[in-house]
């Protein structure tokens, strides 16, 4: 795509195509586009010095001055819409390529200016970013370290409380809450230089729902599935760890199961290499689980055992291609930054969950997560 015409209209800080091409996370709206393999970044004048210093490939060209210029030459007002047709006719531009996410009255305008837009669809928009270089693995990598601090001030809190009176565990004279654990590491995590993301402290039955985030008391002797997910407050990039911890005694199916997590994650990290269909990582897991003696039920209300994907990828977004699940029939390469988290959920005994986050190299898989997979603190 490098020379083709391309545009973006978006905000930096939450737009994740205008972050990968600039590397600028803007407050607000900024304008990008390429041309002839030439990148312009059209910001306000406040964003100006900060983009040629973190993104000096990229041509910054100032908003107001370029509305100042529409006023005066045209008579017009200066919309977004006539910054890009002038800056477009300057280049004799008529056409660009956009993303699926484009604007619809950005684009209404533009067409009604004779600037002719192809949406360029599928889940990236620069195919690039699946690939992740080395420099983005850091980034991620980062953002892995800010989550893998959340979650060891969690333990610690777990550690440091009492169990009381029906088996409700007390944190400083206090009930430890999920609400309350959530806090203790969305602080840690913010501290760190993350933005926390839908931290899930999720204890006993709860655990058995993998998307429930949690509430309420916890309790000894139960499995608290605690999942941190970071989003990078400097570079944009995410990270993201998940375990289960029993403040106090397993309960032997609880002890196997969470151990069949384990092994289940370590032949789908020893199956990650260069080559290898998303899909075969993925049936792996499920005929492990089924050989274990763990099976999965969907029928309606009734739902049980390994319910969701293995992984995804992981960067700008949470979830990136490639997805590690049944469906996706891709092979996977190097550059891939995958999280591999699979999981096992029954309401009698609730639910165990593993994730680490791996980047596949030439010489196989590498683990970026670091922390240890201990259940009973």
């Amino acid at each position: 795509m490098n020379f083709q015409n391309i545009l973006l209209v978006a905000n930096g800080q939450h737009d994740p195509n205008m972050l990968y091409a600039t590397g600028l996370i803007t407050p607000g709206p900024a304008i990008y586009f390429r041309h002839q393999g030439c990148c312009y970044c059209v910001l306000s004048d406040n964003e100006i010095g900060r983009a040629s210093e973190l993104a000096p490939n990229c041509h910054p060209i100032s908003l107001i001055r370029c509305m100042r210029r529409i006023q005066r030459e045209q008579g017009n007002p200066p919309t977004i819409a006539r910054v890009i047709h002038l800056l477009a006719k300057e280049r004799r531009i008529k056409k660009f390529i956009v993303p699926e996410t484009f604007p619809y009255g950005l684009a209404k305008d533009l067409r009604k200016l004779k600037l002719r837009l192809k949406v360029r669809p599928g889940p990236l928009f620069f195919a690039e970013r699946e690939f992740k270089s080395p420099d983005e693995v850091k980034k991620v990598s980062a953002s892995i370290m800010m989550a893998e601090v959340g979650m060891a001030e969690a333990i610690q809190a777990l550690k440091n409380s009492k169990i009381g009176k029906d088996a409700k565990l007390v944190h400083r004279g206090l009930p430890l809450t999920a609400e309350r654990l959530r806090s203790i590491i969305d602080t840690a995590v913010f501290q760190a230089g993350g933005l926390p993301n839908q931290t899930i402290v999720a204890c006993g039955r709860q655990s058995f729902d993998f998307q429930k985030c949690g509430a309420g008391p916890l309790r000894a002797n139960r499995p608290v599935v605690i999942r941190v997910l970071v989003r990078s407050q400097k570079t944009g990039y995410h990270g993201v760890i998940t375990r289960t911890f029993v403040k106090g005694h397993a309960s032997e199916p609880l002890r196997r199961m969470h151990e069949t997590v384990r092994s289940a994650q370590d032949l789908a990290i020893n199956t990650l290499h260069a080559g290898t269909m998303a899909s075969d990582v993925h049936l792996i897991v499920q005929k492990h689980f089924e050989q274990a003696g763990y099976r999965t039920s969907r029928s309606g209300k009734h739902c049980a055992g390994f319910l969701h994907d293995t992984g995804n990828g992981l960067g700008l977004e949470i979830s990136e291609p490639p997805a590690i699940n049944a469906e996706n029939q891709s092979a996977l390469r190097p550059g891939h930054v995958v999280a591999i988290g699979p999981g096992l959920y029954y309401p009698q005994i609730g639910g165990v969950r593993l994730e680490d986050v791996l980047v596949i190299t030439n010489n196989g898989p590498h683990n970026l997560t670091r922390f240890e997979k201990t259940l009973e603190v």
